[in-house]
């Protein structure tokens, strides 16, 4: 005997869920509501049967304010909201937002935060996570593309800007060189080693060796320092000369070291240590 059932969800109504249970529609436009797939709480009786989620207004109006009075208008954990408007379509995002930004002290340090981290946070979920470091490598991309273009040396406030947003909130040590040619233009920016809180493995041998492989006429080295200060350590002082020493034997220059932190940025070059 036929049953009466629901009807089959086409393709542009088909739901996709992350395991912190939001629903996002592939297909849905920006400031629509997406159909609920899963159990519905119970229905305020006194509601207006075509009544508007609260946040949809905010929303609006939020857009309208970006839209008129550009970015510098709105605060931080505002500018976060209008990107998670897009990952999470039918929930008012402000308080996400707001413990996101309370938790990891600013955008950037939103974006850079650990994939697992990001996801625990309460509101958010592993989808959440995921499109917040696919926007972060977007930006990386950006400025190091950016960055190619013209001499690094030419372009230092790129080269710094690429530096502190690839760096600056890691939690452990990171020892980053970027390879450039003979027109101080980047080759490669490749990590060397990952290390601890407070120090991370270099291989003077093994930083001439890559530099030889990849044709390199000077380097750059970059580390960063998790603790917040960028003043280099006695630590970072000792190896950057065994590098440069190294280098110096093949003719391969080394413009700078630099160390890179939530404080700022210092050069090895600027503090007359190289």
């Amino acid at each position: 005997m036929a049953t009466r059932g629901r009807k089959a969800a086409g393709p542009k109504e088909a739901n996709l869920a992350d395991q912190a249970g939001f629903v996002f529609n592939a297909d849905l436009e920006v400031g629509a509501v997406a159909p609920l797939e899963t159990s519905q709480p119970p229905r305020n009786r006194n509601a207006q049967p075509n009544a508007k989620p609260h946040f949809h207004d905010h929303r609006a109006r939020l857009r309208a304010r970006f839209q008129e009075a550009g970015p510098g208008a709105l605060a931080d954990y505002e500018l976060l909201e209008l990107l998670l408007f897009r990952i999470i379509p039918r929930q008012d995002t402000k308080p996400l937002a707001k413990a996101l930004i309370d938790r990891f002290g600013d955008i950037a340090g939103v974006l850079a935060a650990d994939p697992a981290r990001l996801a625990e946070t309460t509101g958010a979920g592993p989808a959440v996570a995921l499109e917040l470091k696919v926007l972060q490598a977007v930006l990386e991309r950006v400025i190091r593309t950016q960055a190619k273009k013209r001499p690094v040396v030419s372009s230092w406030s790129d080269l710094l800007a690429y530096c502190r947003v690839a760096l600056q909130h890691e939690t452990r040590e990171h020892f980053r060189i970027l390879f450039l040619d003979a027109k101080n233009c980047l080759i490669a920016d490749e990590t060397q080693g990952i290390g601890s809180t407070s120090e991370a493995p270099v291989y003077p041998r093994e930083v001439a060796r890559r530099a030889l492989e990849l044709g390199a006429s000077s380097l750059i080295l970059v580390h960063n320092h998790p603790s917040g200060d960028p003043k280099p350590s006695p630590a970072d002082v000792a190896i950057t000369r065994e590098v440069a020493a190294a280098l110096k034997i093949l003719g391969i220059a080394l413009h700078d070291h630099l160390v890179v932190a939530r404080q700022g940025v210092a050069s090895f070059k600027s503090l007359g240590l190289l």
